[in-house]
C-alpha cells in the first residue's frame, strides 16, 4: 500500500471515531432532555436519511472534484454539525447535518480507492479499512461514553480556557473534543494526494441526475454478482446499525448497566469485527469471496444466544464472536461489490448505489425498531426477531445466488451445444 492509502486511513479514522463519540454525547443530550425512549434510535435514523435522500446527487459531486477535496469539505459540514448542538438546536436536527456530511464523505472515501489500487489489492484495502473503521467505531463508542462520565466530563469542565467561557455542562465539554477530532481529520483530508483520476463531464440538472443514478442503480441489481453483494451489505449495515441499539437497550435490560459502561459493550462488538475483518483481508481473495456467506446466518443464530445472558464475562465473548462473523462475510463482499461497480460504472455512483440501498436498509430496521421500543416490546423478543430476520434473509440471498450459478452453468452449456 502506498503512502496515499494510509493518509486516507487516518483521515477516515478520525471522522469515524468523532461520528461515533458524537452519538453517545447525543443520546446522552436527549437523555438530558428527558426525551422519549423511542427518540434514540431515531438519532441514527435521521444521520442516513441524507445518504437516502442524497443518493442521487453525492456520487456525481465525489466524481466532479478530486476526492480528497471532497473528503475535506463534507468533514467540514459534520463540524458544522456537531457546533449546532451547542445552540439548543434539537439533537435529531445537529446530527441529521453530520449525517449530510457523512453521505457526501462515504463515495469519495470508497471511491478514491478504485482509482489508487489494483483489483487484487481492493479486499484487503476493504479489510484495512474496515478494520480501522471498526476501530474508530470501538474507540468512538468508548471515548463517547468517557465523555459523558461525570467524572470525566467533571475534570474536562475545571480545565480553565478564557476562549471556552461559554461552555458550562458535560455534554458541552464532550462536544469540544469531538469537534477538535473532526477538525484533526480535516488536516488529514488536506494532505491527500490527487490520483490524476477524472471523469466525463458531471451532470448538474437535478432530473438528469436521478434519471442516471436510476440507471445505475438498475445496472448493479440486474448484475448477478453484483445483486448478490449488494443484497448481502445492504442486509448487514441495516442489522449492524439496528444492533448497536438493541446492544445498548439489552446491556440496561439485562445486565443493568448505564449508558457510559454500555457504550464499551458497542465496542466490544466492533473489536469482533475488527478482528473478522482483518481475518477475511488476509485468507479471502476477491474470487472466492461468494463462498463466506453462511457466516451470515451464522451470525443472526448466534445472536440469539445473547437472551441467555445475565453475565458481563459471557456478554463480552459472545458480542466479539458476532462482531467477528459479521467482518469476516462483509468485508469481501464489500470489496465484490465494489470491483463490480467500478467495472460498471464509475466510482462515486456505485458507491452511491450502494449507499443508497444499505441506508434504506437502515432506515427500514431502525423505524421497526423504535416502533417495538414505543410499544415496550421486551428486548429478548426483540433480540430473538432480530436473529431469525437476519439468518432467514441471508438464507434466501444465498437460494438466490445457487439459482443464478444454475442459469449461468445452463446458458454455458447451451453455448458449448451450439459450437
Amino acid at each position: 500500500m502506498n503512502r496515499g492509502f494510509y493518509t486516507i486511513m487516518a483521515a477516515q479514522f478520525f471522522s469515524s471515531l468523532a461520528d461515533n463519540a458524537l452519538l453517545i454525547a447525543a443520546i446522552a443530550l436527549l437523555a438530558d432532555m428527558h426525551a422519549p425512549a423511542w427518540m434514540t434510535p431515531m438519532l441514527k435514523l435521521f444521520f442516513v436519511l441524507s445518504y437516502v435522500v442524497l443518493a442521487a446527487f453525492v456520487g456525481a459531486f465525489a466524481d466532479a472534484f478530486p476526492k480528497g477535496k471532497v473528503m475535506f469539505i463534507t468533514n467540514l459540514i459534520k463540524v458544522v454539525g456537531c457546533a449546532m448542538m451547542f445552540f439548543t438546536v434539537h439533537p435529531l436536527i445537529a446530527y441529521a447535518v453530520v449525517g449530510f456530511g457523512a453521505a457526501a464523505y462515504s463515495p469519495a472515501k470508497y471511491g478514491i480507492l478504485t482509482e489508487l489500487l489494483p483489483p487484487e489489492k481492493l479486499v484487503a484495502a476493504n479489510g484495512w479499512i474496515e478494520g480501522l473503521t471498526v476501530g474508530s467505531i470501538i474507540l468512538g463508542t468508548v471515548l463517547g461514553g468517557a465523555l459523558v462520565n461525570p467524572r470525566i466530563a467533571g475534570a474536562l469542565l475545571a480545565v480553565d480556557i478564557p476562549a471556552l467561557d461559554f461552555v458550562d455542562t458535560p455534554t458541552e465539554a464532550a462536544l469540544c473534543v469531538i469537534t477538535v477530532i473532526y477538525l484533526i481529520a480535516a488536516v488529514f483530508n488536506l494532505n491527500i494526494p490527487d490520483t490524476g483520476a477524472r471523469y466525463a463531464h458531471q451532470q448538474h440538472n437535478p432530473l438528469k441526475l436521478i434519471v442516471d443514478f436510476a440507471g445505475c442503480f438498475t445496472t448493479l441489481w440486474k448484475d448477478k454478482l453484483g445483486q448478490i453483494s449488494l443484497a448481502v451489505t445492504t442486509l448487514f449495515w441495516g442489522a449492524g446499525a439496528t444492533l448497536q441499539f438493541i446492544v445498548l437497550k439489552w446491556a440496561e435490560k439485562s445486565l443493568h448497566m448505564p449508558l457510559d459502561k454500555a457504550a464499551i459493550l458497542q465496542g466490544v462488538v466492533a473489536v469482533g469485527v475488527a478482528l473478522g475483518a482483518i481475518g477475511a483481508a488476509r485468507f479471502v481473495p476477491l474470487k472466492k469471496s461468494l463462498t463466506v456467506m453462511p457466516l451470515g446466518i451464522a451470525m443472526g443464530l448466534v445472536v440469539m444466544a445473547m437472551t441467555t445472558v445475565t453475565s458481563v464475562w459471557v456478554a463480552y465473548p459472545l458480542l466479539i464472536i458476532i462482531g467477528a462473523l459479521s467482518g469476516y462475510f462483509v468485508v469481501p463482499m464489500n470489496a465484490l461489490l465494489q470491483h463490480r461497480g467500478h467495472v460498471l460504472m464509475s466510482a462515486g455512483h456505485s458507491i452511491a448505489v450502494q449507499n443508497f440501498n444499505e441506508n434504506l436498509s437502515v432506515l427500514g430496521m431502525l423505524v421497526l425498531y423504535a416502533l417495538m421500543v414505543k410499544i415496550n416490546m421486551n428486548v429478548n423478543i426483540v433480540i430473538i426477531i432480530f436473529g431469525v430476520f437476519v439468518a432467514s434473509i441471508m438464507y434466501l440471498i444465498m437460494r438466490r445466488h445457487a439459482a443464478n450459478q444454475r442459469e449461468h452453468d445452463s446458458l454455458a452449456l447451451i453455448g458449448e451445444q451450439k459450437h
